[in-house]
């Protein structure tokens, strides 16, 4: 996914600051989880993220793309691979990421059903 870089994302050393990186993740794993969220809802805390920054990323880079992909799907959890990528096409920053499939009554884990499986292992 595309995302315009905006002048509020940057801080005072003319780069993206580093908390902008995980709400242009976060944007990226919502596109990703589309199809859940489109058949009902998926409910799902973020326990883990790793995340290594590679290059600078400055506003006249104009945009981003956001790279989410499913890694592994796990009894309750998923692991999803991240990537910033500059224009140019090179990583700006890479990680991972570990969300949990989350009960809302129960307050806590649940496990991922068979449709939703279906859907993140596509």
């Amino acid at each position: 996914m595309r995302i315009a870089l905006r002048w509020r994302d940057m801080d005072m050393l003319g780069h993206l600051n580093q908390s902008v990186y995980h709400e242009l993740l976060e944007e990226g794993r919502a596109a990703l989880f589309a199809p859940l969220f489109e058949q009902g809802g998926w409910s799902f805390v973020l326990v883990r993220v790793e995340l290594d920054h590679r290059r600078e990323v400055r506003r006249d880079h104009g945009h981003v793309d956001i790279v989410a992909r499913v890694t592994s799907v796990g009894r309750s959890s998923v692991t999803v691979e991240n990537e910033v990528l500059l224009p140019d096409g090179s990583v700006a920053a890479e990680g991972r990421a570990v969300l949990v499939a989350w009960d809302p009554a129960a307050r806590g884990a649940r496990a991922i059903s068979d449709p939703e499986r279906a859907l993140l292992e596509r």
